[in-house]
């Protein structure tokens, strides 16, 4: 029940304390200490100088290493934690895709069923509806034959179903979405932005009813329109202004250089979440592969290191690893190391409401915990004090 994390350099959330040790005690941290300390019986890890940061939490995750969350098995959830487990994330929140509400109860089960017995990968936080609620003109990849608007019927009869719904995203300016984030926010379930062609004034109005966040920006959303020789501000720009929460997908396919510039001149660390909306794909050589269940997903192309519909003009979902956008925000987006960890650690446990308990290297708190070099590469990983990777 301890583990000691030795010869590391410690990113707090305020300093580098080098040639540290950190001190895990039944799953928590227990101690941060310069230099090295002697605990009687603990695992002893050698961090041989690299980076010791708080793990990193993916927010926005639909699959990896053949398996998809919509697989609808206890397996597929449990692969997708131990592949991701392997780049670095140590806590997830397992999403769905647009489906029929049979498929999504059924997912609703099979999550109870596997966060009992999930012990080798990335905690998972609860779930993450994504969709049906969306504009069909910003669909992206999700499955038009299932896009709709809010039903009152059907939304409360699937939160009253589970209490694991922790987010819910959908397009704000559909009739019936300002009362359904009211609903998601009496609830506490955040309530997102997505897959939409929202106007300013639709924005504004979901933000002052509950909508806090937008779901991977610039993906799947309105910019600028011209109606009639006027312009309108879209989603994108809406997001800008608020003092909304975005989430980007880091892997440098769906967000060029620029764009990760921008986002974060404009929000910051603070603001700014970095998530993979990885897809089965992840972690697996490229080729043909499957968007969805295998049931009934849609096929797809793995190239250039991004999925894609086979016709290849639009995205069809990332098969980005934590480690690589962390790498990512760095290199190309120019933001330094601590703040590209708190883009993938303590930004997104804040906007999920966990930052009490993870997120941060601090006494007290869960011992989620990456170790890894100045390429990023992950030497281990430790899930709640168990290590659970190690390279």
């Amino acid at each position: 029940m301890k583990l000691v994390i030795t010869n590391g350099t410690v990113l707090t959330p305020y300093r580098e304390i080098k040639n540290s040790t950190v001190v895990v005690e039944n799953g928590k941290i227990a101690g941060i200490h310069a230099g090295k300390v002697e605990v009687p019986g603990a695992e002893v890890i050698d961090a041989g100088g690299k980076y010791v940061a708080p793990g990193f939490i993916d927010i926005h995750i639909h699959g990896g290493g053949g398996a998809d969350f919509m697989d609808g098995t206890v397996d597929a959830f449990l692969q997708v934690a131990e592949t991701h487990a392997k780049y670095g994330t140590t806590s997830m929140v397992p999403t769905t895709l647009t489906a029929e509400k049979e498929d999504l109860l059924n997912t609703l089960d099979v999550y109870k069923k596997a966060k009992d017995v999930n012990k080798k990968g990335a905690a998972f936080l609860g779930i993450h509806l994504e969709g049906p609620y969306f504009a069909l003109s910003q669909r992206g990849a999700q499955d038009p034959r299932y896009i709709r608007n809010p039903n009152p019927a059907e939304y409360e009869e699937i939160l009253a179903y589970s209490d694991d719904i922790v987010r819910w995203s959908a397009a704000p300016e559909l009739e019936g979405a300002i009362e359904f984030g009211r609903k998601l926010r009496e609830r506490g379930i955040l309530a997102a932005v997505a897959h939409t062609d929202a106007k300013y004034e639709h924005v504004v109005e979901a933000w002052d009813n509950g909508y806090t966040l937008a779901t991977h920006l610039y993906s799947a959303m309105s910019g600028v329109t011209r109606e009639k020789a006027f312009r309108y501000a879209g989603t994108i720009e809406s997001a800008f202004l608020l003092d909304m929460d975005v989430e980007i997908i880091g892997d440098g396919v769906h967000l060029p250089a620029p764009l990760l510039q921008l986002i974060y001149k404009i929000k910051g660390a603070d603001k700014t979440a970095l998530i993979t909306d990885a897809m089965r794909a992840a972690g697996m050589p490229e080729g043909e592969s499957t968007l969805g269940s295998l049931k009934n997903g849609l096929k797809v192309i793995v190239e250039d290191g991004v999925a894609k519909l086979p016709d290849r003009n639009s995205f069809a979902g990332s098969v980005a690893t934590f480690d690589r956008l962390v790498r990512n925000i760095i290199t190309l987006g120019g933001v330094n190391l601590s703040e590209a960890v708190r883009m993938a650690s303590t930004t997104p446990a804040r906007i999920m409401g966990v930052l009490d308990k993870k997120g941060t290297i601090q006494v007290g708190k869960d011992a989620d915990i990456v170790v890894f070099d100045q390429q990023i590469n992950i030497q281990n990983t430790i899930v709640g004090g168990n290590l659970v990777y190690t390279s």
